[in-house]
């Protein structure tokens, strides 16, 4: 099969490369002639590294470099069994040229979007026959993550699925399927990860460094919240926030943090800018977390339940399996367990009475404990 990837930043430039090391031909469309340019020297870097290492040889590069076509005309995806489309999070631009897509295909050809929030069914709407439409969201760097979320709309039929599914597996990524709704899995259990941390520092129980501490030494998390979201750039995170807050119908579990708005306001944006939750300059000293190990402790089980109830929402809204859920957060953000698995290790009695503690606390719905898991610590007793 022929595969197309519209789109040559980072995350295209990523899916082009798991594709064409996994035997595929693949044409990659970019209308703008320097994204092309740089994603053919990004991908000639990091194969020249792989070789340096020895984990490739100089043959198997040039031959993956063969099986690449770039291209800045849409009409060179005909060919193709499935594009795979991964441009701006614009819902109105996706739309436009899936509608262009579809008729520059073949029928039988899967388009799919490699969105991390949008919904699908609104993409798929724009065709003629949506039930090719496919979401298969790849996480950054696309190469070295495993997990690939696939999103099937209403309108898709089970065999655009089973065909999605088998040749995202094929290329030995881990699988997952979930409902079309905000966020998906990852984007959508995770939010306490970071909105909590949040909460916990405008309340002025700890600090920044203090919250990080407290997660990667009591949780295991390789990083804390504000460390992450330094990384992951304070635009791009309190962007997919604010969407799937407002996906949700502005549900209070999902609300942003003006703490971040400011930050991303301000311009600190994290690594990429220099400065974010913490200064990334040369020779600046990092703040110093206060280990006081109760507080740790208190910031870590204050967190974790949060994003626990998370899960259990998701499985009793039925988002996805229990094994796709704790897969999910494993492969795609790296928890050092499953979420159900490790409240099934806390304890669901205790996870519950933690939760309710929050809510009888701050009276907030956003602290509300899941149903399922009420109804699960009811059939405990």
């Amino acid at each position: 099969m022929k595969v197309g990837v519209l789109g040559g930043g980072t995350m295209g430039s990523g899916i082009v490369q798991v594709a064409a090391q996994n035997g595929h031909e693949v044409i990659l469309v970019d209308l703008n002639e320097q994204i092309l340019i740089k994603s053919r020297e990004a991908l000639e870097k990091v194969l020249n590294r792989l070789i340096e290492k020895g984990k490739m040889s100089e043959e198997d590069s040039e031959a993956i470099h063969a099986r690449i076509t770039y291209s800045q005309d849409m009409h060179d995806f005909a060919p193709c069994g499935i594009v795979i489309e991964a441009i701006i999070e614009d819902l109105a631009i996706k739309k436009t040229v899936f509608k262009h897509l579809e008729g520059v295909t073949k029928p039988s050809c899967i388009l799919a979007s490699n969105t991390s929030s949008l919904s699908i069914a609104s993409i798929g709407a724009a065709l003629e026959i949506p039930d090719r439409i496919m979401g298969i969201h790849f996480f950054n760097p696309a190469p070295l993550m495993p997990l690939v979320e696939l999103i099937p709309a209403v309108q898709t039929s089970s065999e655009t699925v089973q065909k999605s599914k088998e040749l995202i597996a094929g290329w030995g990524k881990v699988t997952v399927v979930c409902k079309d709704t905000p966020g998906f899995i990852v984007n959508r259990v995770a939010r306490p990860f970071y909105g909590e941390a949040l909460r916990i520092y405008e309340e002025g129980i700890a600090d920044f460094a203090t919250i990080d501490w407290a997660m990667t030494t009591f949780g295991g998390f390789r990083m804390g919240p504000f460390t992450l979201m330094d990384y992951i750039g304070n635009d791009v995170n309190y962007t997919v926030t604010e969407t799937v807050f407002t996906a949700f119908y502005f549900d209070p579990r999902y609300k942003p943090s003006f703490t971040q708005k400011r930050h991303s306001e301000a311009g600190y944006l994290g690594r990429k800018s220099g400065r974010g939750y913490y200064n990334y300059a040369e020779g600046v000293a990092q703040p110093q977390p206060n280990e006081d190990k109760e507080l740790g402790k208190q910031i870590f089980e204050r967190i974790l339940v949060m994003l626990m109830n998370e899960a259990f929402d998701a499985l009793f809204l039925q988002v996805a399996s229990r094994k796709d859920i704790d897969l999910a957060m494993t492969n795609g953000v790296n928890y050092p367990k499953g979420l159900l698995q490790w409240a099934d290790e806390m304890g669901l009695d205790v996870v519950l009475s933690k939760l309710e503690a929050l809510f009888h606390e701050y009276g907030e719905d956003r602290y509300r404990p899941s149903p399922l898991l009420r109804r699960m610590v009811r059939e405990m007793k």
